[in-house]
C-alpha cells in the first residue's frame, strides 16, 4: 500500500495529519459498518479517545480537499490500468439522491425523484451528490474507480459564510457534474465523458461549447 499513499505526504503539512490521514484510509478499507470514524475506531481497535482527534481531522488547516484529489488523479493515471478506446479514457459521471431523517443536517433539501419505480415517494429529504469515476480493468473485467464525490446542492448558506453572494451561487447540479468532468480531463488527457440522459439540458449543453 506504501506506493498509492506515500505521494500524499505532500499534501499535509504536518506529519501527525498525514498520519491519521493513513489509518482513516485504511480504517474505511477495512471497515465492516457504515457509521463512519465509530466504524474505523471499532474496526481497528482504537482507544475511544482517538474519535475527537479523528473528527478534528476533517476539520485541520493542515490540508485541502483539492490537493489531495490532485494527487489522487495522478496515483489513478500512474498504476491504474485505464480503459482506453481510440486513445481517450472513459470517465463515467452520475448524481445519488440520499434520504436523510434529520432535516436539520447541513445540505439536506426537499429533492424530486425521477425514478419510475412506484414503490418511491415523489419527493424525499436528502442530500444530493455528484460524482466522477474512469473505467479501469481489463477485457475480463472493467469497473468504475471512483476520482471524487461532493455535495452539489443545498449548500449555498455554507458556502456564504466564507464568501461573497456571488461567489455563493453555486451552478446548477447538471452543471457542476460537466465541470466536474473538465478537471478530470485535465488529468488525463483526451477523454469520453458518459452520463445518463438525465444531463442532456440546455445548460449543460451551453457549458461545455463554453470550454
Amino acid at each position: 500500500m506504501n506506493n498509492p499513499i506515500l505521494p500524499f505526504r505532500s499534501c499535509f503539512s504536518r506529519q501527525a495529519t498525514f498520519e491519521w490521514f493513513v489509518i482513516l484510509v485504511v480504517g474505511f478499507m477495512l471497515r465492516s459498518g457504515h457509521l463512519g470514524v465509530t466504524s474505523v475506531i471499532r474496526d481497528l481497535s482504537l482507544n475511544g479517545r482517538c474519535y475527537e482527534t479523528l473528527l478534528h481531522f476533517f476539520r485541520s488547516s493542515a490540508w485541502t480537499v483539492s490537493s489531495v484529489r490532485q494527487v489522487w488523479l495522478q496515483v489513478v493515471r500512474r498504476s491504474a490500468p485505464l480503459m482506453r478506446v481510440q486513445g481517450r479514457v472513459v470517465l463515467v459521471g452520475d448524481g445519488m439522491k440520499q434520504a436523510k431523517e434529520g432535516r436539520r443536517m447541513p445540505g439536506v433539501k426537499k429533492l424530486h425523484q425521477e425514478s419510475e419505480n412506484v414503490t418511491k415517494g415523489d419527493y424525499i429529504f436528502g442530500h444530493l451528490f455528484g460524482a466522477i469515476g474512469i473505467l479501469v480493468g481489463d477485457s475480463r473485467k472493467w469497473f468504475c474507480l471512483p476520482l471524487f464525490m461532493n455535495l452539489q446542492d443545498g449548500i449555498q448558506t455554507i458556502l456564504g459564510w466564507k464568501k461573497s453572494k456571488d461567489e455563493a451561487q453555486s451552478p446548477s447540479h447538471v452543471v457542476q457534474m460537466i465541470e466536474q468532468g473538465f478537471e478530470a480531463a485535465k488529468g488525463f488527457g483526451q477523454a469520453l465523458l458518459l452520463l445518463d440522459r438525465y444531463f442532456l439540458s440546455v445548460p449543460a449543453l451551453e457549458r461545455l461549447n463554453s470550454n
